[in-house]
């Protein structure tokens, strides 16, 4: 390696990507339902769970019943109209297949990946019969993502939402089969060592993560925001560590990424996850 070689792999490895706060206001929130019988009692508990311990924060709910918004078309073109903050719904809207616990519904496939509104995904009250107290309060609040470095945005709505008081857990999960793979290709070129390449990739990727979650920690805590952060970073199984983690911190909202820049389809790591955790809140970004 060139003293030039050298020189910007340790200004690369001493960049840091610091967090940067923005408050987040949510004016207004669309509670999209069709179940008009319960109406009244989803908009008590949404409100409980959006607004709990904030002071001076209590998002107008509006309530679309099924007869507004049976189509999808006619449902996208009401939040055009409305321009909604925040839009909350359910899996399985408008569909039996609620009881089969394999997709989200193409309502919600459709609304996270069409509209730039944030979707609130709470548990169907068909199917969960601890849906109130899945609702009582968001103390626990757990932001993850595959490259959580520099993503400003996820944390900024992740604190927003975690009542004061409460914890948020940043966490970032580096997939152990990827760099296995990287590493069994690394191993078949003579020129560089196995070993060392094992040890300082894994501490590279970790330390970004780390580095980048103290600076949450900091801002946040410099700011005064009343919520205490805590991090997560590990080499695993993404989606076997994430449910394990999130059942452990018996996490009261789940905060991710569904958009993908490079395709039409939901972020790789939001589906599953927004699939097997039916009785968990998310909130997609």
């Amino acid at each position: 390696m060139t003293n030039l070689d050298q020189f910007e792999s340790e200004f690369r490895a001493a960049a840091r990507t610091p967090f940067e706060y923005r408050s987040v206001e949510i004016a207004l929130a669309l509670l999209v339902t069709d179940l008009p019988e319960q109406s009244e009692e989803l908009t008590t508990a949404v409100r409980n769970f959006l607004t709990v311990g904030r002071e001076g924060l209590a998002p107008e709910l509006q309530i679309t019943l099924s007869e507004e918004s049976t189509a999808l078309g006619d449902l996208l073109n009401l939040i055009e109209k409305r321009k909604p903050d925040l839009v909350i719904t359910y899996r399985n809207l408008h569909s039996d297949a609620w009881s089969w616990p394999h997709s989200l519904g193409e309502i919600v496939d459709v609304l996270t990946q069409v509209t730039n509104v944030p979707v609130l995904l709470i548990p169907n009250p068909r199917e969960d019969s601890d849906f109130a107290a899945r609702m009582r309060n968001t103390d626990s609040v757990m932001a993850i993502t595959d490259h959580l470095t520099g993503d400003n945005r996820l944390v900024n709505y992740a604190a927003a939402l975690t009542q004061p008081g409460g914890t948020l857990t940043l966490t970032h999960v580096e997939d152990s089969q990827t760099l296995e793979r990287m590493l069994d290709a690394i191993s078949k070129i003579p020129e560089i060592d196995t070993d060392t390449a094992r040890k300082e990739l894994t501490k590279q990727l970790l330390k970004e993560p780390t580095e980048y979650i103290a600076s949450c920690q900091r801002v946040l805590s410099e700011l005064e925001v009343d919520v205490h952060v805590e991090q997560s970073v590990a080499l695993g199984h993404r989606l076997k560590e994430h449910i394990q983690l999130i059942e452990q911190r018996q996490t009261d909202l789940l905060v991710l990424n569904t958009k993908d820049e490079d395709q039409l389809a939901m972020h790789g790591l939001a589906y599953p996850l927004a699939v097997q955790l039916r009785h968990t809140p998310l909130l997609m970004l």
